[in-house]
């Protein structure tokens, strides 16, 4: 983590009001500001120097750059604009909100594997509860064309591409280092990249295992080594209790066995033992984890698609007895579901959006499989 991730995480936990911070945004330039501060400035004394202030919309520290400060992204783009004497590309407005909205209003949210699949749609509802999204992949291009058909929609900046492969640790540190200087800190991380390879453990190769397990299970353990910490900043500077969100993106493989697929279904189960143990140690930080456990996402790629998607898959490994064709495979897997249709990222952000409003609850599993899967 660079010094500019660990001061824009602070500004945003001392400028906290209501358990979320000020939108931060940094600009090498040097400028006339409201506060200025030296360059060897510790994060304690900027904290207390930005609470001792009753209005700040912008601090200087020497030698490094300028931090503009926002109750949203295009506010704080508005004054970095102003004085760069540039034109923003969205005017700033402001809307009461209420319900859900008000509790996700420019909550910094990340997505990895947001450009696609499931994680597209929790990107596409999180927009829509009002969060700033940064929608994390490896297809960045995917993932700008996303943001900026949901910025053109909104008329407004709510979301924003960033490149991260969740496999590389330097990759994760540079994801985090681009969402500190355009917001000030992460409040919510969603763990969503994952991949999938089935096979009997008997044909199975260790390559393809390792590759499985090096997304689902040690990709989502390098994610929250790195968040958390930004988080803690987020939290230790704020004058309350900063609550923060890591949801991971499980599946229903991960409360029971897959046959034919224990690679997936063991990255899975082991990543809720991660959750818990995660939950365990970061509630002092108060950061929550949670896990979220889906069903069959039948209409997104991970299934449909016609060359590596689940059913071409399950079809040519004979998972599904007596199957012919894609067709063959779906139906018996819809009859699986007791409410009869695949689970989507709607279904999956309602249970995200839970686990943020409840600040009561940590370390769970919590199914969303249309009753597949039932706990006891």
């Amino acid at each position: 983590m660079n010094i500019i991730t660990q001061y824009a995480a602070t500004i945003r936990g001392a400028t906290a009001k209501g358990n979320k911070g000020a939108i931060v945004l940094f600009d090498k330039a040097i400028n006339k500001n409201d506060l200025v501060c030296d360059a060897d400035i510790s994060l304690e004394t900027l904290a207390n120097e930005i609470k001792s202030k009753d209005l700040i919309k912008s601090i200087c520290i020497k030698e490094l750059g300028t931090f503009y400060i926002g109750d949203s992204y295009d506010y704080a783009n508005e004054t970095l604009c102003m004085f760069n004497n540039t034109t923003a590309q969205f005017a700033y407005t402001s809307a009461k909100l209420t319900g859900r909205s008000a509790v996700m209003s420019n909550r910094v949210a990340i997505v990895t594997g947001g450009a696609q699949g499931f994680g597209e749609g929790i990107v596409r509802q999180l927009v829509e509860a009002e969060a700033l999204v940064f929608i994390a992949d490896m297809n960045i291009e995917g993932a700008k064309k996303l943001a900026d058909e949901l910025n053109l929609n909104a008329q407004k900046t709510v979301a924003l591409p960033v490149a991260v492969n969740v496999t590389d640790e330097d990759s994760i540190i540079a994801m985090l280092d681009e969402v500190a200087i355009n917001a000030g800190g992460v409040d919510l991380f969603v763990n969503n990249a994952g991949v999938l390879k089935a096979a009997s453990v008997k044909e199975q190769t260790a390559q393809d295992l390792k590759f499985v397990t090096d997304v689902n299970y040690t990709g989502y353990f390098l994610c929250v080594k790195h968040v958390s910490k930004v988080m803690e900043i987020m939290n230790t500077y704020a004058d309350d209790a900063y609550f923060t969100d890591i949801i991971q993106i499980s599946s229903k493989s991960g409360l029971e066995g897959s046959n034919k697929n224990g690679s997936y279904a063991g990255s899975k189960f082991g990543g809720i033992g991660l959750t818990q143990s995660f939950a365990l140690e970061l509630v002092t930080d108060n950061t929550k984890v949670n896990s979220i456990c889906p069903g069959n996402f039948f209409d997104g790629p991970l299934w449909s698609d016609p060359e590596r998607g689940l059913f071409v898959q399950y079809l040519n490994t004979g998972k599904v007895p007596g199957a012919k064709t894609i067709a063959d495979v779906k139906a018996f897997y819809e009859a699986k579901v007791p409410m009869n249709r695949g689970c989507d990222g709607k279904d999956v952000t309602k249970a995200i959006l839970y686990a943020v409003e409840q600040e009561y609850e940590t370390g769970q599993a919590i199914p969303v499989t249309g009753g597949q899967v039932m706990l006891n």
